[in-house]
């Protein structure tokens, strides 16, 4: 198919009409919606106004935000009925722990040692900024209050395993 003078003044009409590529396509007979579109494109052609209610945004709701903790308990639904079954319940949020550094323990980048903390403290590029300065346990950068914030046991990040029936 080849895209005559005539095929070109139809489909220009027909898109200014308001059809859709694909009722284009279907008038015009042997040519794709995807054919009509580059055409379309090529030419130049304006895009059309969209009805009132398609063009104005929609508006969302918010959603409140909580944290999730996920329960197993089991499924009673046809052939899943050994499978596990995932309910999820607020988790009570754990207020933060303020962390005072004294001003005898803070340290700049160059007083930082093997033997400080090295948890930041502050925005960077403040004149406040600081490190924590504490005595750091055994090989870790931090002491022992930002070693609890930074490392997770293993146990906390692992899910815990379903047994497989079979």
């Amino acid at each position: 198919m080849t895209w005559t003078d005539e095929r070109v003044e139809l489909l220009k009409k027909l898109w200014s009409d308001g059809l859709s590529a694909s009722q284009i396509a279907a008038e015009l007979g042997g040519i794709t919606r995807n054919a009509v579109i580059g055409k379309v494109h090529r030419l130049g052609l304006s895009g059309r106004a969209k009805s009132p209610s398609s063009a104005a945004p929609r508006q969302r709701k918010p959603r409140p935000v909580q944290h999730m903790m996920r329960v197993a308990r089991p499924a009673m639904r046809g052939n899943t009925a050994l499978a596990q079954q995932f309910d999820y319940e607020p988790e009570l949020e754990v207020a933060p722990v303020e962390n005072v550094i004294p001003m005898g323990q803070r340290r700049t980048i160059l007083e930082l040692t093997e033997d400080t903390c090295r948890w930041p403290i502050g925005d960077p590029s403040s004149n406040e900024f600081f490190f924590c300065g504490g005595h750091t346990v055994s090989t870790a950068p931090y002491c022992s209050f930002h070693s609890r914030v930074a490392y997770q046991p293993v146990n906390d990040r692992r899910r815990p395993k379903v047994p497989f029936r079979s």
